[in-house]
């Protein structure tokens, strides 16, 4: 584990906590990457509940350890280490400009809580439940994880009558939303800066990013140049909004950076979405009969779903789980979907793109051969932005000069690293074959859709022959 709780009362570090009964009053967690955690005694009521503690078995990141093996941490540590860093950012705010901002203790155990509790309703296999499991079952309803999360948060508080000023969960609940599509006007919002620190809807930093960055990067054995504590250290707050120094902006270029990089190597990883794409399958063909879907409706049942699905499907005996038992099967013994190709969309024609279909590749195969069906292929659309899809990240963040102005102002383009991309997104189409005899013939009928579409072969080089024959 990466986290362990200890009664033991230590010194407080200089982060957090500015009176001794905090730390009297607290016990702490030594996580792996910010060190020392201390909890206050509020937390605690929220992380000795068993909607919490279910995070201990919901993997940060999915199915990725099937090919990062280090890649076993949990959303419980995550939440942690958001909790942790959404302290220290409003504690250090408070340090800076506490008397121009009115930032009290209410107000720093709300952040805190924010960041406790932004992810307590996730799905199992990280992002894969909700983006490629709902979507399917649940064409057009409207739900996320942010939305479960403050449902949560409600049934929590009701179920272990815990004792919380309304009005603080109330601005929590906001806080979780503030990035989402069903955040609140920032206008309508008092000390609106407070929401920026969990999920940032502003402009993309936050210290959600700043955990998971730094903890993805260690636990799948990559180095990480970008250092958050800079910025904690030298934000400031200017119009109720959060700002940045301008001789950090290529420290802020560089956590977007990261971020995309981790993406492209270790969240898409062509690997990474094969398993994905099974365990999506075998989701979808074990709903009817297990009624995963159903969950969502009610937190008193969703909090019981978590990774162990798929042990419960491998497990099971019933017949009609066979089907994904078998897709289980398949990956346990690495018998996995072939990566027959992959290209990168054309950047004049990123704006005008629509997501590549398993029938758009069996409608490109030419007469003779095996014929294809669309349940033989399986496609991945994966998108690799900087937050801002195809905008430049920079554009929406304030600087300062020095802290004797209290001026902010944007940076344009022309006025930054000429080394920095000019083109901030890529659209990466991947195709697959769920029989390892098919490769061929889908691989051919993938390059055919690429001249039927651009007029030329988009894929960096030929699916090897040594592929195609594999069986």
């Amino acid at each position: 584990m990466g986290a362990s709780l200890n009664d033991e009362l230590m010194l407080p570090p200089v982060r957090n906590f500015n009176s001794s009964l905090d730390v009297r009053c607290s016990k702490h967690v030594h996580d792996n990457v910010h060190g020392n955690i201390y909890l206050d005694p509020l937390s605690l009521k929220f992380i000795d509940t068993e909607q919490f503690q279910r995070l201990r078995e919901l993997k940060q990141l999915g199915v990725t350890h099937m090919v990062y093996p280090g890649a076993v941490h949990s959303r419980f540590e995550h939440s942690l280490g958001v909790y942790w860093l959404a302290g220290d950012a409003v504690q250090k705010l408070k340090n800076y400009q506490g008397a121009e901002l009115d930032i009290d203790r209410g107000d720093i155990q709300t952040v805190k809580l924010a960041g406790l509790l932004h992810d307590v309703g996730h799905g199992p296999f990280s992002h894969l439940f909700e983006r490629e499991f709902l979507s399917k079952v649940l064409s057009g309803y409207e739900w996320s994880h942010e939305l479960m999360s403050v449902k949560m948060v409600d049934h929590i508080v009701d179920e272990h009558h815990i004792d919380i000023d309304s009005g603080m969960i109330k601005r929590v609940k906001e806080m979780i939303l503030s990035s989402s599509e069903f955040a609140r006007p920032k206008g309508s919002r008092e000390k609106g800066f407070l929401y920026d620190i969990v999920a940032n809807g502003r402009n993309g930093i936050d210290v959600d990013k700043f955990d998971y960055i730094v903890r993805d990067c260690r636990a799948c054995g990559l180095g990480c140049n970008f250092l958050f504590e800079r910025l904690m250290e030298t934000m400031r707050v200017i119009d109720d909004e959060i700002c940045y120094k301008a001789t950090d902006y290529l420290t802020i270029h560089k956590l977007f950076a990261t971020r995309a990089d981790l993406y492209r190597t270790v969240y898409t990883h062509p690997k990474v979405k094969a398993i994905e794409l099974m365990v999506v399958d075998a989701l979808l063909k074990a709903n009817d009969y297990l009624q995963l879907s159903s969950y969502i409706h009610d937190p008193s049942q969703y909090w019981k779903l978590d990774d162990s699905i798929v042990k419960t499907i491998e497990t099971a005996s019933e017949k009609e789980l066979k089907e994904s038992r078998d897709l289980i099967l398949r990956i346990r013994r690495r018998n996995l979907y072939q990566f027959c190709n992959e290209y990168a969309v054309p950047k004049d024609k990123l704006e005008n793109f629509k997501d590549v279909t398993a029938k758009d590749i069996v409608c490109s195969q030419k007469n003779g051969g095996v014929q294809l069906k669309e349940e033989d292929v399986a496609v991945s659309n994966v998108r690799i932005d900087l937050t801002r899809g195809r905008k430049n990240p920079l554009e929406r963040i304030h600087f300062f000069k020095d802290y004797e102005s209290n001026d902010k102002f944007k940076i344009s383009d022309d006025r930054i690293s000429h080394l920095l991309p000019t083109s901030y997104q890529d659209m990466i189409v991947r195709v697959y074959s769920k029989k390892p005899e098919l490769v061929e013939a889908i691989s051919e009928a993938f390059e055919n859709f690429q001249l039927k579409t651009y007029g030329i072969k988009t894929q960096v080089h030929a699916t090897p022959d040594k592929k195609k024959r594999r069986i």
